[in-house]
């Protein structure tokens, strides 16, 4: 039997196929890129997810407006392409601060407000800046706000993939 033409034809469509995806530039900095990611603390728990969100994550590499090491993760990656990866709590948030807690009495807050501990409260220093917190604790007279970030003293793991380069 006679070998048909087509079998050589489909070789070389699936050589150009595999020269083109092996041609994807990779990122650089300055770029503007599109990701989805998964960020998960070392016991699994989710702390953010933009595929539930269902929106990808929109950023000028190196532009600063994020996690320094998270953006350097991205450098040289090609779209498409997949990454899972560590940033230390010292490359993140940093370390919780202990001077970061702040006993306010009760009466600072509005007077049937719902005192829960892990609640996100915002309010305002006495020059007019606002500041978020999260409850702390709660005493008889006092409420404790921790203005640490909240992911502050934890490591980030991510599962990133590059969504496109703009």
């Amino acid at each position: 039997m006679a070998k048909a033409k087509t079998t050589s034809t489909a070789k070389k469509k699936t050589k150009t196929a595999k020269k083109k995806t092996t041609r994807a530039k990779k990122v650089k900095l300055g770029q503007n890129v599109k990701v989805h990611y998964k960020g998960t603390l070392d016991d699994g728990t989710i702390f953010d997810n933009s595929r539930y969100r269902e929106e990808t994550l929109d950023f000028e590499l190196g532009s600063g407006n994020l996690i320094p090491a998270f953006q350097k993760e991205i450098v040289g990656m090609k779209t498409g392409e997949t990454k899972a990866f560590k940033v230390t709590c010292d490359d993140a948030y940093g370390q919780h601060d202990p001077d970061g807690l702040v006993e306010v009495p009760k009466e600072a807050f509005p007077e049937d407000y719902p005192f829960r501990v892990g609640d996100a409260v915002l309010g305002s220093t006495p020059d007019g800046q606002s500041i978020r917190a999260t409850i702390s604790s709660v005493a008889d007279d006092t409420v404790t706000l921790d203005h640490n970030h909240p992911l502050a003293g934890k490591d980030l793991n991510f599962e990133v993939e590059l969504v496109e380069v703009q």
